[in-house]
């Protein structure tokens, strides 16, 4: 069965940079957060129980250097910022979704696929 792929693998470097930005295991629990509503910044610690306090800072930094998220100072008492996903940040849910679609619906033949390398590399 022959496949035809509309558009090329081949990433180039800002691309890549750009991925691995918003696409690591922490970019993708604060976009899933916001995507339901704008949270502070505890709130989203909370939320996502295994993350630091340094890694949290770090990945929302990067989501709002890359425009995928907005950072408000809420004028309250005491001062609090505010995380929210724009609409870019929200253009990226279907593709997102789609990945994690195929993820599931290939995890068995995935797990097949490991087990059978580790019983090789094993030997």
């Amino acid at each position: 069965m022959q496949e035809t792929h509309s558009t090329s693998l081949t990433i180039s470097a800002p691309h890549r940079d750009l991925l691995d930005q918003v696409l690591d295991k922490w970019s993708l629990a604060v976009l899933g957060e916001l995507c339901d509503s704008p949270k502070r910044f505890n709130e989203l610690r909370r939320s996502i129980s295994d993350v630091s306090q340094k890694s949290l800072t770090n990945t929302l930094r990067r989501l709002e250097r890359n425009g995928v998220i907005t950072r408000t100072v809420v004028r309250t008492r005491p001062i609090a910022v505010e995380y929210r996903i724009t609409a870019l940040g929200k253009s990226m849910r279907g593709p997102i979704d789609a990945l994690l679609d195929w993820a599931a619906n290939n995890m068995a033949v995935i797990e097949e696929a490991r087990e059978e390398f580790d019983a090789e590399s094993d030997n």
